[in-house]
């Protein structure tokens, strides 16, 4: 069994940030999205991996990635030269995949759970494709599973009109090597782009077994603003522990959840967690309320920040309320003007904002 992440793409939709940084890199309770799929992935037990890159954030995927050791696997880079759809990223993957059967995981989502058991069923019940569903409030947004008594995935459809079930495709498959046979026979869509969906039917149409693993817990695609803010909120309210290394005066106060790395210091604040403060910070003067997570290096004065991921390096000062935002890294929020009492802002790398 081998891996395929897909840390590719553009990430137009978290645009300006994703100018800069990968999308699968931006962090949610201070690990990078890709790390957490990372850990999933050797949790299972994987040895080999490989990684779907672009051009443009291939180098900096790298960098944070490394050769796989502190995870306990191997990787190999795989460059997909522009995104032309999931089913197009296993095929530029052909040659690392060969003839093995292989997790496919999206590196810009998040499970609440890993992938462990699921490989173990395949590999026990030996299906040509285990797909994870996630019951969802509005089907008509995704490509959606019809299934029949057994659990067995009888078609699929992309974002219908009138949905045959609430079951909607998760960001992680497991394939075996038949998938190759059933790309191959696919054309690309009106988007111009192989879909696995189309992949997925196609083995169906073939007469290959494709399962369904219902997802019980939570799934969110960080590929958005508010959706990458859901994740963080939910990701500190499950996994941040109290643990205070940095610095912190008699004049501050923590209450709750507060998670400071070492390095860090706090002045005349109030911090209300689940929050998490990263190596290097300096909060003086400053309330930080629930579901923020404030990277390394970060300068925070006379500021209320709520609900908020501040990456590293930047500043924030003088602002009455910052909420809902994601500010990224060198970032400079400056407020001189007393009018206007909340921000709500999503800012790329090295940006200035004086109000």
């Amino acid at each position: 069994m081998k891996a395929l992440v897909l840390s590719g793409g553009k990430g137009t939709r978290l645009r300006p940030l994703t100018h800069t940084m990968a999308k699968q890199l931006v962090p949610v309770a201070g690990t990078p999205i890709l790390g957490y799929v990372m850990n999933h992935i050797s949790e299972a037990g994987i040895k080999e991996v490989g990684v779907i890159i672009s051009p443009e954030t291939g180098d900096e995927v790298k960098n944070y990635l490394g050769d796989g050791k502190r995870w306990n696997f191997s990787i190999e880079y795989i460059l997909q030269e522009k995104p032309l759809g999931l089913a197009h990223a296993v095929f530029t993957a052909k040659e690392f995949l060969g003839a093995d059967d292989f997790v496919m995981y999206l590196g810009d989502n998040l499970l609440s759970y890993g992938v462990k058991g699921a490989v173990e069923r395949f590999l026990q019940e030996r299906p040509d494709a285990l797909i994870y569903l996630k019951e969802v409030d509005d089907p008509t947004r995704f490509g959606v599973a019809e299934l029949d008594s057994s659990g067995n995935i009888l078609r699929l459809i992309e974002k219908p009109k009138e949905p045959p079930s609430n079951l909607a495709l998760v960001g992680v498959y497991i394939f075996s090597a038949h998938i190759h046979e059933a790309i191959s026979k696919i054309k690309p869509s009106h988007r111009g782009e192989l879909e696995i969906t189309d992949a997925i039917q196609e083995l169906i149409n073939m007469g290959y077994t494709v399962k369904s693993e219902i997802l019980e817990g939570w799934w969110l695609d960080t590929g958005k603003k508010d959706d990458l803010l859901e994740a963080n909120t939910i990701v500190l309210d499950e996994y941040i522990k109290r643990s205070v290394k940095g610095n912190v005066d008699g004049a501050s106060q923590l209450v709750g959840r507060v998670e400071i790395e070492e390095g860090a210091t706090v002045k005349k604040s109030i911090l209300r967690g689940p929050i998490k403060i990263g190596k290097g910070t300096k909060v003086e003067n400053s309330f930080i309320g629930p579901y923020t997570s404030i990277g390394e290096g970060v300068t925070i004065r006379n500021s209320v920040i709520e609900h908020s991921v501040i990456l590293n390096n930047s500043i924030v000062e003088g602002v009455d309320r910052l909420e809902d935002s994601l500010i990224g890294r060198n970032a400079r929020v400056v407020k001189n003007n007393k009018k206007h009492k909340a921000l709500r802002l999503m800012i790329g790398d090295d940006t200035v904002v004086e109000v």
